[in-house]
């Protein structure tokens, strides 16, 4: 677990204490709820206030959903984590679609000043997603949730 550093303040400390929100894709749904479990397990172990989980189709429709929950808590919000698995097929589709949510993602950060922490992998194959969705030592949903605490942290003691 990420610990606040000494000369943070009492309130950069408190941030774990947040309110999070996970975007995750239904689509290759055996990894990305494995992400999700994780995520929400290190949200809650770190003392999240509250972890809301909203499930979209696919990776493409996270960033629509990741902008409406920033720009309605963008005050509330500590972070957002966008969870969602990608694997390459036989053509450019599965390419375009992690640059589109790459780039969408990215914006809405900066725009929003919410932190949006990008987790939609893409993946050449089913090996590359058991690793990092099902190994438990490297859950890229859990270190998604590492990433949001320690931003939300930061933000917090730059106000």
């Amino acid at each position: 677990m990420l610990r606040a550093h000494p000369t943070e303040s009492r309130k950069a400390r408190r941030v774990a204490g947040g309110r999070f929100a996970i975007v995750a894709s239904r689509y290759n749904a055996r990894y990305v709820d494995a992400l999700v479990r994780a995520a929400k397990f290190e949200l809650i172990r770190a003392g999240a206030e509250a972890v809301e989980v909203v499930r979209v189709p696919g990776a493409f429709e996270i960033p629509v959903v990741a902008a409406r929950l920033a720009r309605r808590g963008h005050r509330s919000l500590a972070a957002i984590l966008c969870l969602g698995v990608i694997l390459r097929g036989e053509t450019p589709h599965a390419q375009l679609i992690g640059e589109a949510v790459s780039q969408a993602l990215a914006r809405l950060q900066v725009e929003t000043g919410v932190p949006v922490i990008h987790e939609v992998l893409l993946l050449e194959n089913v090996a590359q997603a058991r690793a990092r969705c099902l190994d438990p030592k490297h859950n890229r949903g859990r270190e998604a949730a590492q990433t949001a605490l320690a931003m939300a942290r930061v933000l917090a003691a730059l106000v």
